[in-house]
């Protein structure tokens, strides 16, 4: 059996293509650097990170792009020996209007250097890449209508793809407008005997998500919609395990068993809150006698189940990850990102001082522009996560320590700093998504009525600090030491159920999901540096 989901944590939109027999699963990666995720598979069981494509300033710059704006949902296909890389930088998201180019980059392997980028459109975003076996490409997306008391999702563009001149051509066709279920996006195309499928998803990437299929014997359509309803979905089913489930695509194994990837949450028990964000999970199909695809065992309606049959395929484990990295190479360890900017070397060094990864102190924790944060995924409700940290702050203005981050607005930092005469403290600064409500100080019981207290502890002589977080589903709490080994725990029990897709003023905006990780602050711009001596990570019963 396999267990749901195959890609823990935030890894939301999956795309997935098998070249040979290595399957492949792209997803969104939203304002993270570098962009797009490639993880790779060899049974559908055991997944590794394999590449992130987009790695260069002229394939992506996020720099001013909003929260949950940036990379969405990739296509990753492949078609006359190359790896086709469909994607979106969306670079606004509220309000009426939506800003979505969209490009195409290529490569002949995962690992390698894409091409620069072909700009197709920016009519709106999931865009997709079809290779029909006649030889022609097309592009389809999702439209977005921004007029007055227009359905925003406003259906799904077709239109050709022109290799030669790298450029769309020909006449744009609407060639599905959706279901009742409203909200249309994430159009995928299929061929199979003769018949064109849609897969799209709908209702919204909230509770109601499904995953639907319609099918046409011509390319532009009118597709039908499956009579049987819809591929997948978990709305109206609160009971299980795996919410939010829809936005997905299709994939065969090499001996013509079928399966599709999608989206999923896990919100804690009792709350609608997910701070592992969107997820990537499995599950088995079949197609009927007359030529629908139905997850296994079900008849329409699909329902996600957590544990589904493995392939006919040989078990292919990848080696595990380091839990601790010691920061003993010039080359950051794979788990980890930053935030917008395609030049990293302006806030990090693992050459300056050898042994340590080195955080020059850039803007705010809120910046949407350069800041210094290096930070992993949350991929388990359970984690500790640890690190040592050498800084002498001067002024108040710079900061540095061990953030749980979700976006600008959504956060608590365990953090390092100084008094105006100079004494160094540390400190909680926290923000549970409201922008009215950021605070320089701790708070200090985040579900009672008053939520701030200011607890600044002071840090006795001028050596280095260990940080230390410890994560059990919705409670976080902080923990510090001047050695090592006898640890003082910060008597706060933090809400960390702020740190996910649901919570605070931006419920419905957020697409991500939590990080744990290290930065650090100079807004006087003095760029003070901090150096992190190793960072640790080990999810609970492992």
């Amino acid at each position: 059996m396999i267990e749901n989901p195959i890609l823990p944590g935030f890894n939301p939109d999956p795309s997935i293509v098998r070249v040979g027999d290595d399957f492949f699963i792209a997803v969104s990666t939203f304002e993270w650097y570098p962009g797009v995720q490639i993880h790779q598979s060899r049974d559908l069981r055991h997944w590794r990170l394999a590449a992130r494509p987009l790695n260069r300033a002229a394939l992506l710059d996020m720099r001013g792009n909003p929260d949950s704006g940036g990379i969405w949902a990739p296509c990753l296909s492949w078609s006359d020996g190359l790896f086709h890389l469909i994607y979106t930088d969306v670079k606004r998201l509220d309000s009426s209007f939506k800003d979505t180019p969209n490009y195409l980059t290529t490569c002949e392997t995962v690992d390698g250097e894409w091409s620069d980028p072909v700009y197709l459109n920016s009519s709106g975003f999931d865009p997709s890449l079809f290779h029909d076996d006649d030889g022609r490409k097309w592009l389809v997306n999702m439209v977005w209508d921004h007029r007055y008391e227009r359905n925003r999702f406003g259906g799904v563009y077709l239109q050709e793809y022109c290799t030669r001149r790298k450029k769309l051509i020909g006449d744009i066709v609407n060639i599905f407008r959706g279901t009742e279920l409203g909200f249309t996006e994430a159009p995928h195309l299929y061929k199979r005997e003769g018949c064109y499928y849609l897969v799209t998803a709908e209702g919204g990437t909230g509770y109601d998500h499904a995953m639907t299929l319609a099918r046409s014997r011509n390319l532009a359509g009118p597709y039908e919609f499956d009579p049987q309803g819809y591929l997948l979905t978990a709305k109206d089913h609160a009971e299980l395990e795996l919410q939010r489930t829809g936005h997905g695509s299709l994939v065969d194994t090499p001996n013509g068993e079928s399966y599709l990837v999608h989206l999923c949450s896990r919100p804690l028990k009792g709350l609608r809150r997910s701070p592992l964000g969107r997820e990537t999970a499995l599950q088995k199909t079949r197609w009927s006698d007359d030529g629908w695809l139905r997850l296994e065992g079900a008849t329409g309606n699909g329902l996600p189940e957590k544990e589904i049959p493995a392939p006919d395929i040989e078990a292919h484990p990848w080696p595990l990850e380091s839990t601790c990295h010691e920061f003993d190479s010039e080359v950051l360890p794979p788990e980890f990102q930053w935030l917008r900017t395609p030049e990293p070397e302006s806030f990090m060094s693992l050459s300056e001082r050898p042994g340590f990864l080195r955080l020059k102190g850039k803007a705010s924790l809120g910046s949407w522009f350069e800041q210094a944060l290096i930070a992993r995924r949350q991929e388990a409700f359970c984690f500790s996560a640890e690190t040592k940290l050498e800084f002498d702050p001067s002024n108040f203005q710079q900061c540095a320590g061990l953030v749980c981050y979700y976006n600008a607005h959504k956060y608590h930092y365990l953090y390092v700093s100084v008094d105006e005469q100079g004494r160094r403290f540390i400190d909680i600064m926290s923000c549970p998504g409201d922008v009215s409500r950021e605070a320089t100080f701790a708070i200090s019981d985040s579900r009672g009525d008053s939520p701030f207290a200011d607890i600044g502890i002071e840090i006795p002589g001028q050596g280095a600090i260990w940080l230390r977080c410890e994560v059990s589903y919705a409670d976080l709490l902080f923990s510090w030491s001047t050695d090592g080994k006898t640890w003082q725990q910060i008597p706060v029990t933090l809400d960390y159920s702020l740190i996910s897709d649901e919570a605070g003023q931006a419920e419905g905006g957020s697409f991500t999901g939590a990080f744990v990780g290290m930065c650090c602050q100079d807004i006087s711009g003095q760029n003070l540096a901090a150096d992190f001596d190793y960072f640790y990570y080990q999810e609970a019963g492992t």
